[in-house]
């Protein structure tokens, strides 16, 4: 893997991508769709730039993560904020060791020239200033500029993008014509019970079947009721249920449970999906 890579006589040092242990489990559609997205049919034809969309913790960036795994791309993974520049994205200036410049280049950047898979998560915590520095990428285009280096960067022909985006209200509204470049929109819901299940199991493996058998009436209970518990709380309430059990020696699979699930609730959501006595 290249540490470095020299584009138009600047040097750019890269970042290495991440090795998750990880699997998608179910939803076999929304992993089809995805990798659709990402197919090439033709000369004459590109890969489309999807986003993820769904409730905190159901899974997209696993799914993203997958589908690279499918396609045996190397993944790399840039968290968005309200603070998230443009320099950010692309390159960035840092002191080397001997004081001189050195321009790292980011994640989406290391993608872009390994032929890698950028996922880019939460992109709409990110305001328009920062999406606008990549809508020559996300179209036919698929370049970026770097205006600290001074440099252009084309994209690998293997390199892929993605973006996960969280329901929520704390999160900017992307501007049309970058909207417009985040297509197809991929819809990430809760899995159906058998598959929260498997999930937990896969994640947690030798978990007890009782505390797997709480943990999946509490996600029950969290969808009927609309709260924003997913899978991804299930696995923790499981871990530290596990946990409790193993350094209290007399605590019963039930009371590690609601011990874990008590401590793990916002107090609002107590009274709706709280233990059971």
């Amino acid at each position: 893997m290249k540490r470095s890579v020299a584009i138009e006589g600047v040097d750019l040092h890269l970042t290495q991508p991440v090795v998750l242990d990880t699997q998608w489990v179910g939803q076999r559609e929304v992993l089809v769709q995805l990798l659709a997205a990402w197919a090439v049919i033709g000369e004459q034809d590109l890969p489309l730039n999807p986003r993820l969309l769904g409730k905190p913790g159901v899974g997209k960036t696993t799914l993203a993560y997958a589908a690279a795994a499918k396609l045996g791309l190397d993944v790399y993974i840039m968290q968005a904020t309200m603070d998230t520049r443009p320099e950010d994205l692309i390159v960035a200036p840092v002191l080397g060791p001997d004081g001189s410049v050195r321009y790292m280049a980011s994640p989406l950047v290391s993608a872009m020239v390994q032929g890698g898979v950028c996922i880019l998560d939460e992109g709409n915590r990110m305001s328009e200033k920062s999406w606008a520095s990549l809508a020559p990428l996300l179209d036919y285009r698929r370049y970026v500029e770097s205006l600290i280096a001074g440099i252009k960067i084309t994209a690998h022909p293997e390199f892929r993008f993605v973006t996960t985006m969280n329901e929520d209200s704390s999160t900017y509204e992307v501007p049309e014509y970058i909207h417009s470049r985040l297509m197809p929109q991929i819809y990430v819901d809760f899995p159906d019970s058998d598959e929260e299940r498997a999930i937990l199991e896969s994640q947690v493996p030798g978990a007890d079947n009782e505390v797997v058998d709480y943990v999946m009436k509490f996600l029950s209970a969290s969808h009927e009721a609309d709260l924003r518990y997913t899978v991804r709380d299930g696995i923790n309430i499981v871990r530290y249920a596990m946990k409790l059990i193993h350094e209290k020696e007399s605590a019963s699979p039930g009371e590690a449970f609601q011990l874990a699930l008590r401590l793990s609730l916002a107090a609002d959501d107590i009274g709706v999906v709280g233990p059971e006595d």
